[in-house]
């Protein structure tokens, strides 16, 4: 195993993961500070809310993309970025297990090889997942607003083509994880290995990779993409209460508005939250052993708040998604199970077979809508 064996003066400078794990840095104004209780929380909390996700979000992701794939004939071009969206989370919440055993005692047991391998795949599926979500915005917003089709029946490479980009630029973006992932021996809590970004010190570089690498994924992973969800689905609601529009396309934008609003709600407390570490890391506001600690949790909690992200787009597709709810019921009474339709989802997804605006070239002909 190849371990780094770090003095007190190299952990003052010690880079942790904006994604990954970013709680056990620095001491407090020039004192040890006590981390057995936040080792404690940190070794039964994430352990048990990784394996509620991973077992959840797998379940689910695992259902969409059956469903999707039964129908992938007839496949619109939401259905082609909630395909790639579903990979996307299922292969993020694969690598839960590895950062729930490094929250236990054991610590990262798995080498700096697969160290490196484990951070990529996670930010790779973090960017592709927002990113796609910010891809299906665009679309609707041309759509609904401009009465424009971005990508169209004759031309069903385009779609492929962009999420494929989608991919490569996630991949551009690990390189960081490539590059500076380690595993590396944690005096402080107890000789432990983590799986942390060892980025070169202040005093042998003239910049400050830590906070550029946080700033870079605040405005590139959060900032821009909440950007675009905001102002694409705030048209679309105005477009929406300006003239009549039919149930099944309010119900459409729904759906994924409420992907978007989930996005947020996952996501902007840890951003939050780090945005405070960064300044408090950095000694830009004072700081206590007990704000540390503090800190500490609350990084914890809202780190695993944002990856049961990823086990709630499923829930939503089949809580909301007439249309996914419908497809899912035919399947499994295909199976031999038994299962009672109820007249109005019946009349429902007839009703939006026969819609005009679901034809099978428009971006709401989705079979998770």
């Amino acid at each position: 195993m190849d371990l780094i064996e770090l003095d007190s003066a190299d952990w003052e400078y010690l880079n942790n993961s904006s994604l990954l794990s970013d709680n056990d840095s620095d001491c407090c104004q020039g004192l040890v500070c006590d981390f057995e209780e936040g080792m404690f929380f940190e070794a039964v909390f994430i352990p048990v809310v990784y394996s509620l996700a991973l077992l959840v979000g797998l379940l689910g992701n695992c259902l969409l993309l059956w469903v999707l794939g039964q129908r992938s004939h007839t496949w619109s071009v939401t259905d082609n970025f909630i395909m790639h969206l579903g990979v996307a989370d299922s292969m993020l919440l694969v690598t839960l297990p590895f950062w729930a055993t490094q929250a236990t005692h054991v610590g990262w047991v798995f080498g700096t090889p697969f160290c490196k391998v484990a951070g990529a795949l996670f930010t790779i599926n973090f960017y592709c997942g927002i990113f796609l979500l910010a891809c299906i915005s665009l679309d609707r917003y041309l759509s609904i607003v401009h009465a424009t089709q971005m990508y169209s029946r004759r031309k069903p490479w385009m779609v492929q083509a962009s999420c494929l980009s989608v991919w490569l630029l996630s991949l551009l973006l690990s390189i960081p994880d490539w590059v500076f992932l380690k595993a590396m021996n944690n005096e402080r809590m107890g000789d432990k290995i983590e799986c942390v970004h060892d980025y070169p010190l202040r005093s042998q570089s003239n910049i400050d990779w830590q906070l550029a690498s946080r700033l870079f994924y605040h405005i590139v992973g959060f900032i821009l993409p909440s950007t675009i969800l905001i102002f694409c689905y705030s048209c679309i609601l105005l477009r929406l209460r300006q003239g009549p529009h039919g149930f099944q396309k309010q119900r459409a934008v729904l759906v994924i508005l409420a992907l978007v609003v989930v996005f947020f709600v996952c996501w902007t407390p840890y951003n939050v939250t780090l945005m405070v570490e960064t300044l408090h890391f950095n000694s830009t506001i004072d700081h206590t052993c007990n704000s540390r600690t503090s800190l500490n949790k609350a990084m914890i909690i809202t780190a695993c708040l944002a990856y049961l992200h990823c086990s709630l787009n499923p829930v939503l597709y089949a809580f909301m998604g007439v249309k996914f709810r419908h497809q899912l019921l035919k399947m499994l009474k295909a199976l031999g199970c038994r299962v009672k339709t109820s007249g109005r989802l019946q009349s429902t997804a007839s009703s939006r077979r026969s819609s005009s605006w679901s034809e099978s070239g428009h971006t709401s002909n989705s079979i998770a809508i």
